[in-house]
């Protein structure tokens, strides 16, 4: 089987998504797709702090979790989907950044991720790679250097699937920035400008697939 993914938990306090149009629910969840988004607040740090994972081989799991990045197992059904006055309507992927793709991309193998596209792009400034694997409605898409370095791979950032771009951007104002044509043909994407709104992780709105 695939794995999939449980959740994500989040050094954010919930009154900030909230702000941002996310419906979030009494406990701190907020169920986005299939996905909850756990929301713990910053006693712990910023950004996003570990995940969970299903239907991944443990044997697979280091002590340190999946090349770093901070990860459990879970049997939990997925999340039944809240409405979002923002017009989210899933997770369309998940960003990991490493210094060393090879290595990274090895570790997500481990525990049963197939790769299932390699690009390589200079969008970010310098020569890079971005590596895309399935994780049932998600993607998860880790970006690394050409040439491997040292250091710790980490969790990035969301971008989020939305009904309505246009009316997502009539919401939030200058919350959002502009819109740009995508990566992938025929959708449209714009950055969250997160901090204003009290959210630490990185976070973009994209057009649904045509």
């Amino acid at each position: 089987m695939t794995p999939t993914i449980d959740e994500i938990v989040v050094g954010d306090e919930p009154e900030s998504w909230r702000a941002a149009g996310f419906t979030v629910d009494p406990d701190g969840t907020c169920r986005i797709g299939t996905v909850r988004v756990r929301l713990v607040g910053r006693e712990r740090g910023k950004r996003i702090l570990e995940w969970s994972l299903r239907d991944i081989d443990p044997g697979g799991l280091a002590d340190a979790g999946i090349d770093g990045l901070a990860t459990t197992v879970s049997s939990a059904p997925p999340a039944e989907s809240a409405t979002h006055p923002n017009g989210v309507r899933s997770i369309d992927h998940v960003v990991l950044v490493s210094p060393d793709t090879d290595r990274t991309t090895a570790a997500l193998e481990a525990v049963g991720f197939d790769v299932r596209r390699v690009r390589k792009t200079e969008s970010y400034g310098a020569p890079m790679r971005q590596t895309f694997f399935r994780a049932a409605e998600v993607i998860i898409e880790l970006v690394g250097p050409d040439e491997p370095g040292e250091g710790a791979t980490g969790f990035f950032g969301l971008a989020h699937t939305v009904d309505d771009l246009d009316a997502t951007a009539a919401l939030l104002g200058p919350a959002l920035g502009t819109a740009k044509d995508a990566v992938q043909p025929g959708r449209r994407i714009a950055s969250m400008r997160h901090k204003e709104l009290g959210m630490s992780v990185a976070t973009a709105l994209m057009t649904p697939e045509p």
